[in-house]
């Protein structure tokens, strides 16, 4: 099953992407209801609509297949780990403590991005995409799941591009926090969400998503990899996301940026100079995931945000008597 949300003439309405159409669900559920109601449940609600006519996916545009209740985005390639580490710290390298849990961040759900939806990033000499796979949270979600359960709570998958000013972000990760600033203007999710069941036969014995992931900029392919390099596989990211917490459903869980060129900061890292350059107005990210479809990512003029001052030096006082003493 495709499940999407689109727009036409305004008003938006959720359902299934069947074929070459695309038809609302039944009793107007939204994506977050079906997630909610989990993967069984979608099944039936798809049995009630086949045969309906609904509308052209032609004659649609395609929105950000959910509204995430949260997004989780992990580091698990460590091909991506060991490039751009010299790109953004200045140091090729893959720390010991990468190897002993999936590390992820949290990133803005206000700021998603639907297929064909341009990009305005921020003034940055240094604009990056990343070439990601998405795990959607359905049904009941849960705290503290086992690997097992964590892949009952998987929905489906959907395309991730994690854009990033990657000059933005150095800096701020030299204070120890991070990344923020560098990563939470924009990132675009699409076309839909493809359920879980339709990729079984990708499943090694691990439990490894074997699917091929390419990424294109301006038509040249800068990136491709197959998405089980990963460290772990997408039911242990979401294990260990739920543990000592809670995975819900519409929570979005992005595997981390895939190696070999899933990114430019990868490529300037092992090659020491920005080649390909950084992306600029005008380009197009396009990103191709096997089973899945593929998410254009147009890119349009930076926007100056209001100036801030830097912090002041402070007198450190302990009190307020203290800080008015001559």
């Amino acid at each position: 099953m495709r499940i999407a949300r689109w727009t036409t003439d305004g008003s938006v309405e959720e359902g299934f992407v069947i074929g070459d159409r695309v038809v609302p669900f039944p009793d107007a559920l939204t994506v977050s209801q079906v997630l909610a109601r989990g993967l069984a449940e979608a099944q039936a609600l798809l049995a009630r609509v086949v045969g309906t006519d609904g509308a052209a996916l032609a004659d649609v545009r395609l929105l950000a297949p959910l509204v995430p209740a949260s997004i989780r985005d992990f580091v698990a390639f460590e091909e991506h780990v060991e490039g751009v580490s010299a790109s953004v710290d200045g140091k090729s390298e893959v720390v010991p403590e990468w190897y002993q849990a999936p590390t992820f961040y949290f990133t803005n759900p206000h700021t998603v991005l639907g297929p064909g939806e341009r990009l305005r990033p921020p003034v940055s000499a240094r604009l990056d995409f990343e070439l990601e796979v998405a795990a959607v949270i359905g049904g009941a979600g849960g705290a503290n799941l086992t690997a097992a359960e964590a892949a009952d709570a998987i929905f489906g998958y959907t395309i991730m591009n994690d854009w990033s000013a990657r000059d933005l972000q150095a800096r701020e990760m030299k204070v120890r926090l991070g990344p923020a600033k560098g990563k939470d203007f924009g990132m675009s999710l699409g076309p839909w969400i493809v359920t879980a069941d339709e990729f079984e036969s990708f499943l090694d014995d691990e439990g490894f998503l074997a699917i091929e992931a390419e990424v294109f900029v301006n038509d040249e392919r800068i990136g491709h990899d197959l998405v089980s390099n990963m460290g772990w596989p997408f039911p242990e990211l979401a294990a260990y996301a739920s543990r000592n917490s809670r995975v819900v459903a519409g929570d979005v869980l992005g595997s981390g940026t895939t190696g070999n060129g899933g990114c430019l900061a990868e490529l300037w890292g092992r090659r020491g100079e920005l080649t390909p350059p950084p992306l600029a107005d005008g380009d197009t990210v396009r990103m191709v995931v096997e089973g899945i479809g593929e998410l254009v990512g147009p890119v349009g003029a930076a926007v100056a945000a209001p100036e801030l001052p830097a912090a002041r030096v402070r007198p450190r006082a302990r009190s307020r008597q203290e800080r008015v003493a001559p």
